[in-house]
């Protein structure tokens, strides 16, 4: 088939790639403009970007697709179907018009369940056991349209939003290729609205640690904030950053330190504890808890803080 491919970050990137390498023609990438990002702040391309070149694709990276101009140059493609992945674009009417096969999404998730914009880390943070990859044929609604095809994968009890992205990049990428080749073959599947649920875009909000939560919550908090924002908690002022932690037997009033010393940093939460395992300093890197310890004042008996003040 003769497909235009739209997104941006490395879970699309694997599905471009597996795209073109079933040997469909891809004349167009669409992919987000060039920003800013790292701790250097650094302009750089989109793994998408980056995909595209090496394979000598032309590319576009539009800041809109509202305007007149857009709809006309994706029927200068004179494409069967358009593949969208993790874009960051809203697709409008006119555009999810112009394939003749349709617009086809790669959506992280099982639908209905996490419509919307971070559906992995929302799997995790709701504890769920399963999620997976659909193959959606878009609409004008969010994630609404009629589901093609549908693979799910076990959330594993260690995963964090970074291996699960990566888990869910690879069976995204056999899925849609699977969708492409079997499309005449294929059954829109109508979502079932009522079943429905929304997976919001991670905020400031979500990243901080309330001790108050059972242990096994703030393992699943930190899992799904890790490799990015980050769990957060306080200490004297402090801002600090815990990026793997394992649910331990333990007591005492949330937030309380019941150990610090050698390798071992526990933390009593509203039910039993947590072993800290990684943590970051304001400024600092990443560090297994044995080197945080060594230089810091964290002792048996000092409190982290809570995000939430009690209802």
């Amino acid at each position: 088939m003769r497909v235009v491919f739209a997104g941006t970050p490395v879970f699309a990137a694997r599905a471009l790639e597996a795209i073109v390498d079933a040997g469909h023609e891809v004349p167009l990438v669409l992919t987000q403009p060039d920003r800013p990002s790292g701790r250097g702040m650094r302009v750089s391309e989109s793994a998408v970007a980056r995909a595209a070149s090496e394979r000598g694709i032309a590319l576009w990276k539009p800041a809109t697709l509202r305007d007149a101009q857009a709809p006309g140059r994706l029927r200068e493609q004179r494409c069967d179907a358009m593949v969208v992945a993790a874009y960051g674009l809203i697709l409008p009417a006119a555009v999810l018009e112009v394939p003749p096969r349709g617009c086809l999404n790669i959506h992280a998730s099982l639908l209905p369940r996490w419509r919307g914009a971070a559906p992995i880390q929302r799997a995790i943070l709701q504890g769920d056991e399963t999620t997976g990859i659909s193959i959606m044929v878009m609409d004008s609604g969010l994630d609404t349209g009629p589901v093609l095809m549908a693979k799910p994968r076990r959330i594993e009890p260690r995963d964090t939003a970074g291996s699960l992205t990566e888990a869910l990049a690879q069976l995204g990428a056999e899925t849609i290729v699977a969708a492409l080749g079997n499309l005449d073959r294929l059954t829109p599947v109508a979502q079932q609205q009522a079943e429905a649920t929304y997976a919001s875009k991670i905020g400031k909000s979500d990243a901080r640690i309330d001790w108050r939560e059972p242990n096994v919550a703030i393992d699943r908090r930190i899992r799904a904030l890790d490799p990015v924002p980050g769990a957060e908690t306080t200490h004297a002022g402090d801002v600090l950053k815990i990026w793997r932690a394992t649910p331990v037997q333990g007591d005492g009033s949330p937030g309380r330190v019941l150990h610090a010393g050698g390798s071992q940093l526990i933390i009593a939460c509203g039910q039993a504890a947590l072993a800290i395992e990684e943590i970051q300093r304001p400024g600092g890197r990443r560090m297994p808890v044995a080197d945080f310890l060594r230089g810091s004042a964290l002792r048996l008996g000092a409190v982290l803080e809570s995000a939430a003040a009690p209802a």
